[in-house]
């Protein structure tokens, strides 16, 4: 089975997505109309830039179409803004700011700080059981609130940060604050398409 993986192409790091999940064996395509949901056996939330994001799923009648797929089990993988899109509650936003509700969590956006304050670490994560992920944390958040049913895959270790909730999932929705398309890494991307969507997650579509 080669699972056709959705790609929501609005704004953000569409291509190292694209490139991340073509090694893993999916088919990638772009996702930028409600129609197109009909075609995926799931989807991927790049970075960028949340509210933005926000404003061009209204803007391209997406916010609820996706939602609703969502609900119906349609597996997600969201990285640092992505993982703000999923969020039930989102701190530190804009009053008319538009979520999909993927996950019972509370989010804080550029928990970690600006730009300039990005940075670089190591993580152990619950899903991995070969060595630690190096995470790349750009302008993101972190997780105040998992709801009950949300498991926790992965907290800053150590520093000033130490014990902030970095990565989680929920049934067949899965989202990190950090950036796993960018280091090469490609275990979250594996974690998605063979153990969640190749594994049955989730609903049909």
């Amino acid at each position: 089975m080669t699972p056709t993986i959705g790609v929501l192409g609005l704004q953000g790091d569409v291509r190292e997505h694209f490139h991340a999940l073509a090694e893993c064996g999916a088919q990638a395509v772009t996702v930028r109309r409600a129609a197109e949901l009909a075609k995926i056996d799931g989807i991927v939330l790049p970075g960028g830039e949340s509210t933005t994001i926000s404003k061009l799923l209204q803007v391209f009648e997406l916010l609820e179409p996706l939602r609703q797929r969502l609900r119906a089990g349609m597996p997600a993988f969201g990285s640092c803004a992505g993982m703000i899109m999923l969020a039930t509650e989102v701190l530190d936003t804009r009053p008319d700011m538009r979520t999909l509700e993927g996950i019972d969590m509370t989010v804080r956006r550029n928990a970690f700080g600006r730009q300039v304050d990005s940075f670089e670490t190591d993580l152990d994560v619950t899903a991995f059981d070969d060595g630690p992920v190096r995470a790349v944390f750009i302008r993101a958040p972190w997780v105040e609130r998992a709801g009950e049913g949300v498991e926790v895959l992965a907290r800053v270790p150590d520093g000033p940060f130490a014990g902030r909730i970095v990565a989680v999932r929920q049934g067949a929705v899965l989202a990190t604050s950090f950036h796993p398309e960018v280091t090469g890494d490609l275990r979250f991307h594996r974690l998605f398409v063979d153990s969640i969507v190749r594994g049955g997650v989730g609903a049909p579509r």
